[in-house]
């Protein structure tokens, strides 16, 4: 087994080490999630965790760790006879993101369960976890099917499997730690919720700070078992430090001026539910007991609620994590004193009192007044009355600027809720929720023979299968004698997640204030759309003489809202540009991903100019998308008392479908493209 980097030789990044070391000390504050760029000792943190966690008592030869002073009555190696227990090292169980359901929560051996009756299990990572940490790198990746079973199992401590009216059921509660990249897309709330704790963490930018990382990364990687014994010293003493806070901790006294603080500070930031004001109390009293006091302050509470909160006052998937101090402050300012009579302490850090409690603070203030609000685009700039007047219908430049002239970007209008979207036919890509789909979950509609190790039995089907051969396999007594090729898997149908490639107009034509932003609010509606049904995004936009991939295909809507708030207008239409860049996108997609099936959704006003036959050759890339099938939905943004009906063509052009843009902000999207037209189908 490989030598981890010591915990204790980590530079820098308190804030993921407090975060760690509190769910250490005090499990009850419910785990941990790490989020920041790659290449910022996440999983480096999380793995020399172990290493510092108090060995657990266990049964002997019980393989789901059950505690020899209470041990699980219902435990599937149960009854457990009174015996001495044995101590090891508490584990971290890995949960990888491809893993499949089995893996997770273990698996019964149906054709024993059928023929004899017996439950024959084998345990999955949750029984592994249990009592310890389970560790899930990049959780923002993790299939949804995925997730459901690990709300369920962290919500009640415990993991059921059940197949066909067979059920096993043990113990499950464990120390939730995950990493992720936000670029890479964000959390479902309920999962998000699940997390104690969030800290950000980012590169530092202190030159003797990274050299400092350098040097003992690459004497860590020369020797590991030398690296690691020059640390044990320091290794030794923070693990008696948690030892002696967990010994504290059941001593740690929570005032009620305290308590009325962490309420306080709960409702003025309306997080949703009781749970935030729960975590911030075993997140306080675990601070105090980290600091060696008897007694939590106002200092532990403002650090408690810098870990505890951000993440839990996203309101929609275009907020950031995040904190206002200055109301942090004055909250529990306003708080403090009601409670606090006697004198002896202090419960208000004051603007520049203490948010360093140990190290670190969740989410470190913001440089320059940098605003961690959802990112929404600008408001212009300077004041409205001193911009140009927007540029005619029709017309690429506004009054008195240069021809072709790039105008600033103009806020988006607010997003509106948009119905469904979908690819026609029935694909097999990654589970999600936009279009029909043949997946392992859903609603049974058939059965097959199993390709590989069976998943999810279809009873019926393999009763009828077996039941023609049990004279001849001499049958005796009740039960069904079942062969292997008598098994069938169940084939269920569901929803995918789609590619949703936007390809956005910004030539121009476009460029009215009113109407660009009321284009924006209908891309920001839609992309909306596609955090909640699990899709990748991509964007593409096209104006002047080119077009250009602003975001390549990705999980994270976030980015895709933040490219779109500074997506400039002006010049002329290369409209065939764009969907070319766009087929340049779907053919390395579908080299990358050949499951997963794209939607094209082009914004424009169906206008072509610039270059030669600017029109035909428009037309040409549009048809190369309907030959390859690819199901297509033209949003129209031509406005005024003329209309030229162009968007109408193209829409024909891809064999897809066109809205208006007012169909659009009228929510009433999906009565007329609720099935988009796929390429060919309408041929």
């Amino acid at each position: 087994m490989s030598t981890p980097y010591p915990f204790t030789a980590i530079v820098g990044q308190d804030d993921l080490r407090l975060g760690l070391l509190l769910n250490a000390v005090s499990p009850a504050v419910g785990g941990v999630l790490v989020r920041g760029e790659k290449g910022t000792a996440k999983s480096t943190a999380v793995r020399a965790l172990a290493a510092l966690m108090p060995e657990v008592a266990v049964v002997p030869g019980c393989r789901f760790s059950c505690d020899p002073a209470s041990p699980d009555p219902a435990c599937p190696d149960g009854p457990h006879a009174e015996a001495a227990g044995v101590a090891r090292a508490a584990r971290t169980v890995e949960l990888p993101v491809g893993a499949s359901e089995d893996r997770l929560v273990g698996a019964l051996d149906i054709e024993r369960a059928l023929s004899e009756g017996v439950k024959a299990f084998e345990p999955g990572l949750l029984a592994d976890a249990h009592r310890g940490i389970l560790y899930v790198d990049e959780v923002n990746l993790l299939h949804d099917h995925l997730v459901d079973l690990l709300l369920d199992a962290a919500a009640m401590g415990a993991s059921y499997v059940e197949r066909e009216g067979v059920s096993v059921r043990h113990a499950a509660r464990f120390l939730l730690v995950g990493t992720m990249n936000p670029e890479e897309g964000e959390l479902r709330p309920q999962l998000l919720d699940r997390f104690g704790l969030t800290v950000e963490v980012s590169a530092s930018r202190d030159t003797d700070e990274r050299v400092e990382v350098v040097r003992r990364r690459l004497a860590y990687d020369d020797d590991p078992e030398g690296f690691a014994a020059r640390w044990a010293e320091e290794e030794n003493a923070l693990q008696e430090r948690i030892a002696g806070a967990r010994a504290l901790l059941s001593r740690v006294v929570l005032g009620d001026g305290v308590l009325r603080q962490i309420a306080a500070t709960c409702a003025a930031f309306e997080v949703d539910g009781m749970r935030a004001d729960i975590v911030m109390a075993r997140t306080a009293t675990a601070l105090a007991a980290w600091a060696g006091r008897e007694e939590v302050t106002a200092d532990d509470v403002r650090q408690a609620a810098l870990l505890a909160l951000p993440h839990r006052r996203r309101r929609n998937p275009f907020d950031a994590p995040g904190l206002d101090e200055d109301k942090l402050d004055q909250t529990l300012d306003e708080a403090g004193p009601q409670e606090n009579s006697d004198g002896d302490d202090d419960p208000d850090p004051g603007p520049d009192g203490g948010g360093d409690g140990g190290g670190g603070g969740g989410v470190p203030p913001q440089a320059d007044g940098e605003d961690r609000t959802p990112p929404q685009p600008p408001q212009g700039q300077g004041s409205e009355g001193d911009s140009p007047s927007p540029a005619p219908e029709g017309s690429p430049d506004a009054p008195g600027r240069p021809a072709g002239g790039e105008q600033q970007p103009v806020a988006a209008a607010e997003p509106f809720r948009t119905k469904m979207l979908s690819v026609p036919g029935l694909g097999e890509g990654a589970a999600g929720r936009r279009s029909r789909a043949r997946t392992e979950h859903g609603r049974t509609t058939g059965a097959r023979r199993p390709e590989g190790a069976l998943t999810k039995l279809h009873l019926a089907a393999t009763v009828q299968a077996a039941a023609p051969h049990q004279h001849a396999r001499g049958r005796s007594g009740r039960g069904l004698v079942v062969r292997r090729d008598d098994l069938r898997q169940a084939t269920r149908e569901g929803r995918e997640g789609n590619l949703v490639l936007f390809v956005v107009d910004a030539s121009g034509s476009m460029a009215a204030r009113q109407r660009m932003s009321a284009v924006k609010g209908a891309v920001l509606s839609l992309l909306l759309d596609a955090y909640q049904r699990r899709d990748k995004v991509g964007l593409v936009t096209f104006r002047g003489k080119e077009a250009e991939v602003a975001l390549p295909p990705t999980s994270s809507v976030d980015a895709a809202a933040a490219r779109l708030e500074s997506l400039p207008t002006g010049g002329r239409t290369p409209l065939a540009a764009g969907l070319l860049k766009a087929h340049d996108v779907l053919r390395v997609e579908r080299l990358r991903d050949p499951s997963r099936r794209p939607l094209l959704v082009v914004v424009t006003d169906g206008r072509a100019t610039g270059g030669p036959e600017p029109v035909a050759l428009a037309g040409r890339a549009a048809r190369l998308h309907r030959s390859e099938g690819t199901a297509s939905v033209v949003v129209d943004c031509e406005s005024g008392y003329v209309r030229l009906g162009l968007a109408g063509e193209l829409a024909r052009e891809l064999g897809g479908t066109a809205v208006t843009l007012d169909e659009l902000r009228a929510d009433s999207i999906a009565g007329l493209v609720k099935d988009v037209t796929a390429a060919g189908r309408a041929a």
